[in-house]
């Protein structure tokens, strides 16, 4: 028999075992009574918090230029080894096979044309180094996915296109006006006195700078068709034939009386003609600036046609 007082302070019995779902259930917390209740803000603070300010990152901003682009294709173009590989064998072929020709002829052989003769023959080769050079350097990007990384850092695509067509045709002027020098210099050097025909000016430089600058624009159309077509072998064949197919479908033109005149005049303009005229292979060519002028045109009108496309197509 228990008291009153007794049941009044009898102690808890605890479960005798554990609720399901393995852990006891704790009751939910109340507020006690009689706390104040504080409504949440509904709005913006009215001021701002103490201490904070604008963010300002460590790293210098700064807007871009043709500069910032420039340096980016330099480095690229520096890097890659096929840059390296194409201009070296260019050289050589320029430079070895002029210098060859200069020691296997004698002074006899330039009663009739100039002692810078020889660097012709290595230029007929060597165009087509910088033919395929020029289409590398754009169409590679293209191959590998790097043109998406490229217009991510610099989306004005023209700024990209500028950039790699000034770099490019900086690089492959110098080289081959360079390599074009040295053997213009060696022959002269090697062959003198009686009976040779001394280079004036203007055949030294129609030789040199002249020739470096046709095949510098050719290298620079292939740049122009590398990113109209953006397929490595397509604009290699594209340009070959350009280079090609003028010297050679002459030969068959000229057999009709009716195309004889689109023949010459294809022939005329032809690589290995202009640059023959440049050299002054032969009295009756001209001076070889009218065909480096016609080179320039076409050149201008695609890379004119390269930035509308590069800027309409997607990568």
């Amino acid at each position: 028999m228990t008291t009153p007082y007794q049941q009044q302070y009898q102690a808890p019995v605890p479960p005798q075992g554990p609720p399901q779902g393995g852990l006891p259930q704790m009751p939910p917390q109340t507020a006690p009574q009689g706390a104040p209740h504080h409504p949440a803000p509904s709005g913006p603070p009215s001021q701002p918090y103490a201490g904070v300010g604008p963010y300002t990152s460590p790293i210098p901003v700064r807007r871009t230029h043709l500069g910032n682009a420039l340096a980016s294709e330099w480095t690229k173009i520096k890097s890659v080894r096929s840059t390296i590989w194409t201009l070296s064998v260019m050289v050589a072929l320029v430079a070895g096979i002029g210098l060859l020709v200069a020691a296997s002829t004698n002074d006899s052989d330039y009663e009739t044309v100039p002692t810078t003769l020889p660097g012709f023959f290595g230029t007929l080769l060597g165009q087509l180094c910088i033919v395929t050079l020029g289409v590398l350097v754009i169409t590679s990007e293209y191959g590998t996915g790097m043109i998406r990384t490229t217009l991510t850092a610099s989306p004005q695509r023209s700024r990209v296109l500028t950039a790699k067509a000034l770099v490019f045709f900086t690089l492959s002027f110098t080289t081959t006006t360079l390599a074009l020098a040295l053997v213009a210099f060696a022959s002269t050097g090697m062959h003198g006195g009686a009976g040779v025909q001394e280079p004036t000016s203007d055949q030294f430089l129609g030789a040199t700078v002249g020739a470096g600058l046709y095949v510098s624009l050719l290298g620079l159309l292939s740049l122009a068709v590398g990113s109209m077509l953006r397929h490595s072998a397509g604009a290699i064949t594209t340009m070959l034939g350009v280079v090609l197919l003028p010297a050679i479908l002459p030969a068959f033109l000229m057999m009709s009386d009716s195309l004889r005149d689109l023949g010459e005049k294809m022939q005329e303009y032809s690589s290995p003609q202009s640059l023959a005229a440049l050299f002054r292979l032969d009295e009756s060519l001209n001076s070889g600036w009218p065909q480096l002028w016609a080179l320039a045109v076409v050149t201008a009108g695609a890379m004119i046609a390269a930035y509308v496309l590069m800027e309409k197509r997607d990568v």
